[in-house]
């Protein structure tokens, strides 16, 4: 910007001064006769110079004088001038001047208009100053602009790019084939790209869904001589990658007489669709093979062309490695080439040697053929909408600011590819989310029927429910899959940027239904065991309470047999004898031997490994998991002895890197069972399995950095946490459960009943409240409790929808907190523990909204409603008979409402 500045300050030379109002005072038609007449004036002039310079560098090139090379090859350059040197002198002007004063800017405002009329006109315009390397991106931006807004924003563009070495007929090939006027010239008298508009005709512009056909020639691709010149191949592969990166169809020109040539071009080109290929761009390329002596050259070069394919699978490998995608191995898995269609051979320009040899008529010939096909294939091409000049423009931008950062993944973040792989991302998660949503729903429901079942019957419905989840699943999977492919066939601009991620989608699916199976299956199995394990309590508690009915029945037909009045008072104290004395008989549930079941599936884990000494001392998992987990140096893999010093310097960093992994499997295993011991459910043994298995998989992510006395501690310690967890959650559990627990809570019940039934009152309203407490309120509080997930999710993506819509958007939400709180060790959290700092973010911030934003109390509430509603609808269904006719009493009703299970009304 400084120079920008310092720049403006120079008054416009004469010269520029005269040209430029001699041009802007001009009809189009005078302007237009001017500059074919100043064109032709100006190479005139250069070739008086250039001639003897031509000698000098093919002398030089001989005695291989690579300084006099570059002397002589700069003087080449600034010895040819042509109108777009003049071009790119006004764009100079025109961005120094926007950095100056406002009345010198107001004076030159209208030289982008100029230019836009010169575009028209078939004039060309320099996209890429080759000798700076650079852009002016303000003047080609404020000049395409202009000529979007002279054709009324109707500027489709169908871009053509020709690209080749020097002197091998590219500015010749697309002059020949679309009739227009790149310059033309032996020598490497210009560098960059340059770009012509050419309006399409109305009867084309529906075919090829196009208003202009852009073509793009380069010039100063590397030649023989220099290829061996300091910065060349980083140029030239600079200039291939960009103007690739911008085209839809690539023309790649090669001059058969010289191989050393078509492999330098290849190389170049190979790279660059490579580098196309990671920012999602997929270009069209066709090899044109120039000064093919035979007009059959194309049935006798299959050998040749066989040859070219093994070349470029050759040059994509080496490409490949230099990119770091080992994936990619052939030249196919770059871009869609067919080596039949694709490659096409003309003869030379000439019939001898220039100047005085007759123009070769079978030039034009092959070249009118290669024009239809081209067109022909491009018609066909209608699923990708063409981009306009307000996107072509942002293409330039962010693609240049790529190609000159080295950095083509992280660079395209805000631009066209970016924009639609994260609307992609936003869709996905939606159908996603959709399809957990609908499964859990399902789970919600099975849960229910389980816990209802016969426990004789609980491994039939498990298995009836699996297949049905298994059956919805698949459905759901089509149905996402659907979503997908018709995304890609929408006509909306942009969309086919995203095609090479269609693939990591389809994964994704995949991924999905086989993570949905295997939740249902653990879900399924847990609540069958939990079914199981309850129905045992159950059996236990059903026996208690049988017992003290039958005592409750015997005490009442004793007082039954007897004449005398008996008062409450003393109905109660024999009901208290009878009660104490039959409670006292009642035992406990006997409670499990968690550590050693633990220990045990730990000794299974560690079966095959060669720690059975070390396993055979642990007696007692108790004093393990105590203190906080330390690496030590016996943990370390031992490789190769290295130099002492080196020795211990690489010992620290392994030890540090290992302590890492060992905290962050720590954190994720202490999570796993945190939420095991809040499942208000007994210990079962898949618990520690799970645990160990989560052991296992974090450790095989973590590569060969350590050795299985790593793996023994590391188990050993988490077990050690696991087993105390799994205890206490087992101890309360079975205190919760104990059968005289279970007794004394319904003692005041057993108590009403009997004076009750002595006294032979009603108990109907009695019965439906203690129904309606001990019953049906606690199944209720348990069902929306254990429903309510899914709505919480639901509430929390309608209030924040910006920060869960993608993954992007997510990460930039944390990353940008961290930032704002700026406190040092959530950095580090991140960085180290990034699974375990998102799982707590995710909570904290589940958690404020809750607090703040959503009601919790009102989503509790909607629940409630539809669950009173279906209760309901269970009680007027069970007053009817099966054929709908009322039933006689309301006895038989209660009896059909207390049968009838709530779960069918779900």
């Amino acid at each position: 910007m400084k120079f920008w500045k310092k720049q403006s300050n120079y008054k416009v030379t004469e010269t520029m001064d005269i040209l430029i109002n001699a041009l802007s005072n001009s009809e189009d038609i005078e302007r237009a006769f001017f500059l074919r007449w100043l064109g032709l004036k100006l190479d005139m002039r250069s070739r008086k110079d250039m001639s003897k310079l031509r000698k000098e560098y093919t002398k030089c090139e001989q005695q291989k004088d690579r300084d006099a090379i570059v002397r002589i090859d700069q003087e080449l350059l600034d010895c040819s001038l042509g109108i777009e040197h003049y071009m790119r002198e006004m764009g100079q002007i025109y961005e120094a001047a926007s950095f100056g004063s406002t009345k010198k800017f107001d004076r030159i405002s209208s030289l982008p208009t100029l230019a836009a009329k010169m575009l028209l006109a078939g004039f060309p315009l320099e996209l890429l100053n080759g000798d700076a390397s650079n852009i002016p991106e303000k003047w080609v931006s404020d000049v395409l602009m202009e000529l979007h807004r002279m054709v009324g924003q109707k500027s489709r563009l169908l871009v053509i790019t020709v690209l080749g070495v020097q002197s091998t007929g590219k500015s010749t090939l697309l002059n020949t084939m679309f009739g227009v006027q790149f310059a033309v010239g032996s020598g490497r008298c210009t560098r960059g790209a340059y770009m012509i508009f050419l309006p399409v005709g109305k009867d084309l512009k529906e075919e090829l869904l196009c208003d202009f056909v852009l073509l793009i020639d380069t010039e100063g691709l590397k030649s023989p001589a220099l290829a061996q010149l300091d910065d060349s191949y980083e140029h030239d592969n600079e200039l291939a990658t960009f103007v690739i990166g911008l085209s839809d169809v690539t023309i790649i020109n090669i001059a058969m007489e010289n191989s050393t040539e078509m492999k330098d071009i290849l190389q170049i080109a190979v790279h660059a669709f490579l580098r196309m290929k990671e920012i999602g761009k997929k270009t069209v390329c066709h090899f044109v093979h120039q000064n093919v002596a035979g007009v059959s050259a194309y049935d006798k070069n299959m050998t040749d062309r066989k040859k070219l394919l093994d070349q470029l699978n050759e040059m994509t490998v080496i490409a490949a490695e230099m990119e770091k995608q080992p994936n990619v191995k052939k030249f196919t898995d770059v871009l869609d080439y067919d080596v039949e269609k694709n490659n096409w051979y003309i003869p030379g320009l000439w019939h001898g040697t220039p100047p005085m040899a007759p123009v070769n008529t079978g030039y034009s010939v092959a070249v009118l053929d290669f024009k239809k096909n081209l067109l022909e294939m491009l018609k066909v091409r209608k699923d990708e909408q063409p981009s306009q000049i307000p996107e072509f423009l942002q293409w330039i931008s962010s693609l240049w600011k790529a190609v000159k950062f080295e950095n083509f993944i992280f660079s395209f973040r805000n631009t066209l590819v970016a924009h639609a792989y994260d609307n992609l991302c936003r869709e996905f998660s939606e159908w996603e989310w959709s399809f957990r949503r609908h499964i859990l729903s399902l789970f919600a429901s099975a849960e229910t029927q389980i816990s209802n079942t016969e426990s004789s019957s609980v491994h039939e419905v498990v298995e009836t429910l699996q297949n049905n989840s298994h059956k919805e699943i698949a459905v759901q999977t089509k149905e996402i899959t659907e979503k997908l492919k018709d995304y890609y066939k929408r006509k909306d601009r942009n969309v086919h940027l995203v095609v090479k991620y269609k693939a990591d989608f389809s994964n994704s699916i995949k991924s999905l239904e086989k993570e949905m199976k295997q939740d249902v299956k653990q879900r399924l199995f847990t609540a069958a065991e939990k079914r199981r394990n309850k129905e045992k309590v159950e059996e236990i508690q059903n026996k208690q309470a049988a017992m003290i009915e039958y005592q409750v029945q015997q005490l009442l037909q004793n007082y039954k047999d007897r004449n005398d009045a008996v008062s409450d008072d003393d109905l109660t104290a024999d009901f208290e004898r009878m009660w104490n004395r039959e409670v006292a008989n009642i035992t406990g549930l006997k409670e499990k031997d968690v550590n050693a079941d633990v220990l045990k599936q730990l000794r299974a884990s560690l079966g095959n490994r060669q720690v059975m000494e070390d396993l055979q001392n642990v007696k007692s998992l108790s004093q393990y998991g105590q203190e906080d987990f330390k690496t030590k140096t016996r943990h370390l893999n031992s490789g190769k002895k290295l130099e002492k010093v080196k020795n211990l310097f690489m010992k620290k960093s392994a030890k540090q890197a290992l302590q890492i992994v060992a905290v962050d499997v720590i954190n994720s295993c202490s999570r796993m069972i945190e939420q095991f011991t809040q499942s208000k459910s007994d210990y079962q043994e898949t618990f520690t399995k799970d645990v160990l298995d989560k052991i296992d998989e974090h450790l095989k992510k973590a590569g060969s950095k350590f050795n299985t006395i790593f793996e023994f501690d590391l188990k050993l310690h988490i077990c050690g946490i696991a087993s105390r967890k799994f205890l206490e959650m087992h101890r309360k559990y079975i205190t919760e459960q104990d059968p005289l627990n279970h007794v004394q809570k319904f003692k005041s019940q057993y108590l009403s009943d009997f004076i009750d039934l002595y006294r032979e009152r009603d108990q109907c309203q009695r019965k439906a409240q203690d129904f309606t407490q001990l019953c049906l309120k606690p199944a209720v509080t348990e069902y929306i409790d254990q429903s309510l997930g899914p709505d919480i999710v639901d509430a929390v993506l309608e209030n924040k929808t910006t920060e869960y819509s993608s993954r992007a958007l997510f990460q930039y939400t944390i990353l940008k907190e961290l930032l704002e709180k700026s406190n040092f060790s959530d950095f580090v959290e991140y960085t180290l523990h990034y699974e375990n700092y998102v799982k707590d973010w995710i909570y904290n911030h589940i958690i404020k909204c809750l607090s703040k934003d959503i009601s919790l109390q009102e989503l509790k509430m909607k629940k409630l409603d539809r669950v009173i509603k279906k209760i309901n609808n269970a009680v007027e269904a069970s007053k009817l008979e099966a054929n709908g006719s009322p039933l006689p009493n309301n006895t038989k009703a209660t009896t059909v409402f207390y049968q009838e299970p709530l779960q069918s009304y779900e």
